[in-house]
């Protein structure tokens, strides 16, 4: 009952956080962007270039094209990633409107370049904490997270790929480069800022504990967070002693409860804790390759091409 409780608190929390997240999103987008004729990327960026060639509402086009794509994405990633997108759709339409009915939210009006470095900022830190939630803003984050759940692609590579044509776009209504140039900094800023705040909240450490009471806090451990650990046969090279010593994985966010744990058992434990570039298997990431098969079909298609 304590681990179901644990997990309800865990989702109730990436709902929360989905929604800041779509808080930050939404000031990039309508309050700095939007207003200073600054396309961004995604189906946000759509909406913005048709509603400043047809007038047509931006939280209209946004919804009607994210109900589209979700109903594809079902399929492949799964209830859990998309209800958190539908939340965060949902919640990213309603802040719309909100500022669409507002129009005293428009700042740096003349100063277009700052404008878009921080909105870029603003939406860029939303999309990844989506992202680490679990969730997105719906659509081409629905296509990198695609793309991401089978290959070892950034998350911002694939957005910035999918949105230079979106951001593009924009000089068939305005018939302005700058206003384009303006784009483009915004894409390369917000991706940046999606790969920084993906990479900060999935990063993992790892433990090298040694204590006489290694059984009680492995024992702890496993029950929350919910880690497993290995036991390493160790002596000591001035004191000669027999020790064991635990190994464990576990993610940054999760290094405080593990501190705790052992501060509690055995204050006078010794401890080294140390970053890692990645982590791979049950509980941490997986392995993105490509299989055989697809690398058997890439060598043929390159010997056709040379025998051509």
């Amino acid at each position: 009952m304590n681990i179901e409780k644990k997990a309800l608190m865990t989702e109730l929390r990436d709902y929360f956080m989905i929604g800041i997240a779509m808080i930050s999103y939404s000031i990039g987008w309508n309050v700095f962007l939007l207003p200073n004729n600054i396309t961004t990327g995604g189906v946000p960026g759509i909406a913005s270039v048709v509603f400043w060639g047809l007038e047509i509402p931006v939280q209209t086009t946004y919804f009607v094209i994210n109900a589209i794509l979700l109903v594809a994405a079902l399929m492949i990633l799964g209830w859990k990633f998309c209800m958190k997108t539908i939340y965060a759709v949902l919640v990213l339409t309603a802040l719309t409107a909100f500022f669409a009915g507002h129009h005293d939210f428009h700042l740096l009006a003349d100063q277009p370049f700052m404008a878009a470095i921080i909105g870029a900022i603003f939406c860029g830190s939303g999309v990844g904490m989506g992202f680490a939630f679990n969730g997105s803003t719906g659509g081409t984050d629905i296509i990198a997270a695609i793309v991401n759940k089978y290959r070892d692609i950034s998350l911002g590579r694939v957005i910035m790929t999918c949105d230079i044509i979106i951001i593009s776009s924009s000089y068939l209504v305005f018939h302005n480069w700058e206003q384009v140039i303006y784009g483009y900094v915004v894409l390369m800023i917000s991706s940046f800022c999606v790969d920084q705040v993906v990479n900060t909240m999935h990063r993992s450490v790892q433990f090298f504990i040694i204590s006489d009471k290694y059984k009680e806090i492995a024992s702890r451990i496993a029950v929350f967070p919910h880690r497993g650990a290995t036991v390493i046969e160790a002596h000591g090279f001035y004191t000669g002693n027999e020790v064991k010593m635990l190994f464990i994985m576990a993610k940054r966010r999760e290094s405080n409860i593990i501190f705790g744990i052992i501060n509690e058992i055995d204050p006078n434990a010794f401890v080294t804790q140390t970053n890692v570039i990645g982590v791979y298997g049950e509980g941490f990431d997986k392995f993105k390759i490509r299989s055989k098969h697809e690398k058997i079909s890439k060598e043929n298609l390159f010997e056709n091409i040379e025998n051509n």
